[in-house]
């Protein structure tokens, strides 16, 4: 147990370790290439294996191999060296291992019976051939015998003899007569398959004298006849008379007439019988019966059908035949004689055993030094065949030991192969019914990198089309390929360029800068060699000015202009079409440089203008359409189209032509200009006319060209200039000779649709196309850059033929022939098609992370081999997410993002990372079948960049001289925080600003009192947050100090605030002043010098949505009041959200939601109207009751009576409310401080409004503890401030 556990587990281990093997070198089939590369020897060309030779004839022994150097021959006899140099009758040819031994000239043909085997050696091994028997072949004369004559009564069954000599091959036997006529044969008499003539009964006909058997030898092209055979039959009648005769008139005798019997088998005999056959081979089986009547044969296969497709009955049903048997063919197979009195049966008992055939034959492996291979030889038989390795000849047991390679049943395993690793190993797989011998060699190169393609060439493209610069190569160790642009330009990499594994540059867009010379350089580490090749971008060919549609009445002209610009090193052609057909042969039709004009337009001039326009590099097309309309009728002479034509009549025919004449019809007052000439195929589509050719209106006859294997019928057409005629009667039909088919399928591909297997398709030619009945199709591949031959199928009827067993994504070479019953069309060009693809093996390794600054990162990564991409390969993926940011340290939801870089790209670059926050990332290589596994997970951290605009600047408690500012920390730090910067100025009465002052504030600090200002001066506040990268975007607020004595109420706007998303934003303010004020917005793109575009907003709302904006900029935005001249808020700043390539559904857009939020705010409104009346009446609520313990000492709140305020909030309630509030502008309301604040039903900074302006988020039933993020404030105003906050 322990023993088959160890097995198992050297198996497994195997199969791991082959699943990491690298593949062989690809050697292009460049022939001077091949013929410089060293090779060990390859058998190309040998006798069969069992080799029977004319003893008259000298003996060819065919031995053929190629190698690098060429290979020298040996020869074998019986296991022994044969010495032809001893041998004045045997010869080798020249440069070849071929012998031949002069039989012509006194040798003896039997003196050289044996078994041969050749051997051909270079310095990198050696190749055998397979063990050749050679055996003269052998044509006995007959023994002589006495043959008596026989007689036979009729109705009895008879069989004669022939016992041909044993001869070499088997004769081949037939019976003929004296006058070499061969005997007629029929279900009654019939020759067997051992050559015996066999009688089911015997009739008075069958009396003959010559009955002859003939046994030809075919190899010595000869006869041997056996002495004839004498058969008499008598019949009843003559019989009796014949007794009468001799018998005395008292004697009681007569013959019985002839009695009907019941059928019995004569061969085989027995009930049962035995049969082995070999697979692959055809299945003969035979029962003869005799009886009267004369039995018929019936088989069947007990417990099963006789297999379809593969079944044939022969002489006379006497012989089953199944061709190319498989072990699914054995059983048991009874064959049933019957007729009208009975039945006879046989079972036959059929095994099918199989001498050894391919599963996967060993195929030659080229490698470099250090890598490795394996060699596979896996057979199959029945009985299973044993495998045998040797290496250069010898069996691997006792062959010089080689390190590097391990053989392991079926495979050989070479691991770290050096140069003199290199040899041919040979498998040998056999059993009792056979064997095969398959020579496949290890070739260790070591070779400097070559460049095949030519130096120097020139290569043109349109611009913005790809670009494919070759650089084909080869080398040992495979080289590694680069390139520049230019003579000293740099490595090219990037996006921009894409690089084939076989060398191949490619620039999918290319454009007017790609322009220039490019460098291929291929090395390894046994050198460096580099060339050099020459791309020109041209100008695309465009047509500036195309043809428009056309109306234009009857006898009219009609133009059609195509004005085209194109690249002036570009000599450009234009061709006109009617109807994707050229432009009829008609001097009305004239074309010009750039426009085609339609003289005297007709109604056959109705139709699609197409101008096209070509170069040697690209074409482009436009079309319009002529509608030719009735001119205005006159009462003058009626005309109209012309009657068919009639009396068709074919005369002159020959194969390929004949001759059509007919007599036209009446011209109806407008004379015929043409006639067109149509054909139905009666054989391949009855029922469909097509188009022939056409002929002038003056001409009654034409000559026509024919295809072969067409049953043609002809029909003519009249047109004048009114319209075409009613076809004529069709007139006889004309079926013309088959022929070979004169052309191929086209658009033959070669795509796998799975890992295993090469689909090959092709366009079916059509039915006329075929040139004759039996139309098929040869379907023939072969791998590309392999020395293997072509294997071939021929099918019918299909389109499509499926190859499988395929390695994985290899080249193959593909063609596909017509042929019909009566031969092959010409030789098919090839195409080269891939097997297919399947999901890369390996991650991209050594994946490094290079930061660039606080929002990019280059990542870099090794590219895989390309052999384990097992596919196209079509670039690289970077999954990429955020972990978490390192200046607040909280996690939140892992959104990842997903970068592609096509070709086979080593590096790029991630835009828009979050400055001081820790990332994450792993690459994936993708070819057509999807992408391969992750590389691990790359941790890197984005360094500190400046920060956002602080959240919100407030300005409370303004004085004759000093302002309390209190501010909000920055929404994306971005970093730590080291200061905030405050500059400020004064405003006077004309707008103009003051001396700017600035102060720097720790960055711990929320509030600032300034102080030693000026009483009654409006202020000008420009604040940001830095870090240590540098300053934020700033926000700004304006603010006055107040007077000594009561200042009117000015209105203003504040707390403009904005919620971005990718082409909208809500825009929210909040606005103190005179009711009725109609707001505008104003906006523009920050830091540009345009103008600001305005958006008036509908009725007194205080949120606007704006819409179209540009996804991934930056935009300034202000509010004003109509009415009110100069009055407007400050700037605010903000960017849209970056494009996204897809959306999920947004709720809050959704109709049934906003009405549902407009609801809830409708019912909101109305208590908070309840509310204020039940206030106005006295009624406490708890917000009302704690600003009542905290009450300002040193402002007392105004009464009803005399119109002041009854509420005010103390300085000590300065929190900010959650974003988008709406609260007095100068003060906010503390959370803990107003138990029924709309602050509790808020969710935080997820609160905004939304595309319509509705305000969302804010009644979710959270109660979030976080501060805002908005520039908002809340703040019941105090009379004081009520009064000198505004401007």
């Amino acid at each position: 147990m322990m023993k088959k556990k160890s097995v198992s587990a050297r198996k497994a281990s195997l199969v791991l370790f082959l699943c990491q093997m690298i593949s062989a070198l690809d050697v292009p089939l460049d022939s001077k290439l091949l013929e410089e590369l060293s090779q060990p020897p390859t058998i190309t060309q040998q006798s069969p294996k069992d080799y029977i030779v004319d003893p008259r004839e000298n003996i060819v022994i065919q031995c053929e191999a190629k190698g690098k150097p060429p290979p020298s021959f040996s020869w074998t006899r019986n296991g022994t060296h044969f010495d032809i140099d001893k041998d004045a009758q045997v010869t080798m040819k020249p440069n070849s291992g071929t012998l031949v031994i002069n039989i012509m000239n006194g040798g003896k043909a039997e003196a050289y019976e044996g078994v041969y085997q050749c051997t051909a050696r270079n310095e990198r091994g050696a190749a055998v051939s397979n063990n050749i028997v050679i055996r003269p072949s052998r044509s006995p004369l007959w023994t002589k015998e006495k043959l008596e004559p026989n007689h036979v009564r009729e109705g009895d069954s008879l069989v004669l003899h022939c016992r041909p000599p044993v001869g070499l091959p088997p004769p081949i036997i037939f019976w003929m007569d004296n006058a070499f006529q061969r005997l007629p044969q029929s279900e009654r008499v019939s020759q067997g398959l051992n050559g015996d003539l066999y009688f089911s009964n015997v009739q008075p006909e069958d009396t003959r004298e010559d009955y002859i058997c003939y046994a030809r030898f075919n190899h010595t092209q000869t006869i041997q006849q056996k002495q004839p055979i004498s058969v008499k039959v008598f019949s009843m009648d003559s019989l009796n008379d014949t007794i009468a005769a001799n018998l005395s008139d008292t004697d009681i005798f007569g013959a019985k007439p002839v009695t009907e019997r019941q059928p019995v088998l004569l061969t085989p005999t027995g009930s049962t019988s035995t049969k082995v056959e070999l697979r692959g081979n055809v299945l003969l089986l035979e029962c003869i019966a005799a009886g009267l009547p004369t039995p018929v044969i019936r088989w069947i296969k007990e417990g099963g059908e006789l297999p379809a497709n593969r079944t044939f009955f022969e002489n006379f049903k006497k012989t089953l035949k199944i061709i190319d048997v498989s072990e699914a063919d054995s059983g048991n197979y009874k064959c049933i004689a019957r007729n009208r009195l009975g039945s006879a049966h046989h079972v036959i008992s059929v095994t099918v055993k199989a001498a050894p055939y391919w599963i996967t034959a060993p195929r030659n492996l080229v490698l470099s030094p250090g890598e490795d291979g394996t060699l596979i030889c896996r057979a199959n038989g029945n009985p299973k065949p044993d495998i045998s390795w040797l290496a250069n000849g010898v069996p691997i047991a006792i062959a010089p030991e080689d390190p590097s390679r391990k053989v392991d049943g079926d495979t050989i395993i070479f691991s770290h192969v050096q140069e003199r690793s290199s040899a041919v190993y040979q498998c040998n797989a056999s059993n009792e019914y056979g064997y095969l011998l398959a020579n496949a060699f290890v070739n260790v190169l070591a070779e400097p990198p070559r460049i095949l393609t030519p130096a120097n060439k020139l290569y043109q493209v349109i611009a913005d089309s790809p670009a494919l610069l070759d650089c084909a190569y080869f080398g040992s160790p495979k080289p590694e390929i680069e390139w520049f642009k230019g003579v000293k330009g740099s490595i090219l990499r990037g996006n921009e360029y894409v690089f084939h594994d076989n060398g191949t540059l490619e620039i999918p867009v290319a454009q007017k800068d790609s322009t220039g010379t490019y460098t291929c350089v291929a090395r390894n580490e046994l050198g460096k060699i580099q060339n050099e090749v020459h791309l020109e971008v041209k100008d695309p060919t465009m047509i500036i000015k195309q043809p428009e549609y056309k109306v234009i009445q009857r006898y009219g002209q009609a133009s059609f202009e195509c004005v085209i610009k194109h690249d002036s090193t570009l000599l450009p052609t234009i061709i006109w079409l009617k109807d994707n057909a050229e432009l009829p042969d008609d001097e009305r039709f004239l074309v010009g440089k750039d426009n085609l004009t339609i003289m005297n337009v007709t109604d056959k001039d109705d139709g699609t203008y197409t101008c096209i326009v070509n170069t040697t590099l690209d074409s482009v097309s436009a079309s319009a359409v002529l509608t030719v309309v009735a001119a205005p009728p006159t009462p003058a002479i009626i005309y109209a189209r012309p009657n068919p034509p009639f009396d068709l009549e074919l005369t002159g025919q020959l194969e390929r032509s004949v001759e059509l004449s007919w007599i036209p019809g009446d011209e109806n007052n407008s004379p015929i200009t043409n006639f067109v000439i149509e054909y139905e195929d009666g054989l391949h589509e009855p029922g469909v006319w097509h188009y022939q050719t056409e002929v002038p209106g003056t001409q009654t006859t034409v000559q026509l060209k024919l295809s072969p294997y067409v049953n043609y019928s002809f029909r003519v057409i009249a047109v004048n200039e009114i319209g075409r005629s009613q076809p004529s009667e069709p007139s006889e039909q004309y079926l013309t000779k088959s022929a070979n088919p004169d052309e191929n399928p086209s658009n033959v591909q070669g795509i796998g649709s799975e890992p295993d297997n090469l689909v090959i398709t092709w366009e079916s030619l059509k039915g006329f196309q075929s040139n004759g009945p039996g139309l098929q199709y040869k379907v023939s591949w072969r791998q590309k850059d392999v020395d293997d031959e072509w294997t071939s199928v021929i099918v019918a009827n299909v389109s499509k033929y499926i190859v499988s067993g395929t390695p994985t994504f290899v080249p193959y070479e593909i063609k596909v022939q017509a042929l019909n019953d009566l031969g092959y069309a010409p030789e098919p060009s090839e195409v080269i098609g891939h097997s297919g693809e399947d999901l890369p093996m390996v991650a991209p390794g050594n994946v490094q992370v290079h930061v660039i600054n606080s929002t990019l990162a280059k990542v870099h990564w090794d590219t895989v081999p390309l052999k384990t991409v097992r596919g196209h390969l079509q670039g690289y993926k970077v999954y990429y997410w955020k972990v978490q940011s390192l200046s607040r340290r909280s996690r939140r939801h892992v959104e990842k993002k997903i970068l592609t870089f096509r070709g086979n790209k080593t590096f790029g670059m991630l835009p828009g990372l979050e400055p001081y926050s820790s990332y994450k990332l792993n690459v994936r290589v993708v070819n057509g079948k999807g992408e391969g596994p992750a590389s691990p997970d790359k941790l890197f951290k984005t360094p500190e960049g400046v920060p956002s605009s602080p959240s919100f600047l407030r300005i409370t408690n303004p004085t004759l001289d000093s302002l309390t500012l209190e501010w909000g920390s920055p929404t994306h730090p971005n970093g730590v925080l080291t200061s905030y910067i405050l500059k400020f100025q004064p405003i006077n009465n004309t707008h103009e600003l003051g001396p700017l002052v600035e102060i720097r504030i720790p960055a711990n600090e929320s509030s600032l009192i300034l102080k030693n200002l000026n009483y009654s001066t409006r202020y000008k506040f420009y604040f940001n947050a830095q870090t240590s990268v540098g300053s934020g975007s700033q926000i700004t607020e304006e603010a006055i100090t107040i007077m000594d004595e009561v200042q009117p109420l000015y209105p203003r706007i504040r707390n403009v605030t904005t919620a971005a998303a990718e082409t909208y934003a809500n825009i929210s303010w909040e606005y103190e002043g005179p009711d009725h004020a109609n707001f505008y917005v104003e906006y523009g793109v920050a830091g540009s010098k345009e103008d600001w575009k305005k958006e008036i907003v509908n009725g007194s709302r205080s949120f606007f949505v704006l819409k179209g904006l540009t996804p991934g900029t930056a935009y300034k935005v202000r509010v004003g009041a109509e009415g009110l001249s100069g009055f407007r808020s400050s700037e605010d700043v903000f960017e849209t959200g970056p494009a996204m390539a897809s959306r999920q559904v947004d709720i809050a857009t959704q109709g049934w939601f906003i009405g549902l939020m407009c609801a809830v705010a409708l019912l909101i409104l109305i208590l908070l109207i309840v509310c204020f009346i039940r206030r106005n009446k006295g009624g406490k609520y708890p917000v009302k009751e704690k600003e009542d313990a905290h009450a300002d000492p040193e402002i007392q709140p105004m009464k009803e009576d005399d119109g002041t305020f009854g509420e005010y909030s103390d300085a000590e309630d300065h929190k900010p409310l959650k974003k988008g509030s709406r609260t007095p502008s100068d003060r906010t309301v503390k959370k803990e401080d107003s138990d029924d604040s709309l602050v509790d039903y808020g969710e935080g900074v997820n609160g905004q409004f939304n595309e319509d302006g509705s305000f969302i988020g804010q009644y979710s039933g959270k109660k979030e503890k976080e501060p805002a993020e908005g520039n908002e404030s809340s703040e019941a105003p105090s009379p004081v401030n009520a009064m000198n906050s505004f401007v």
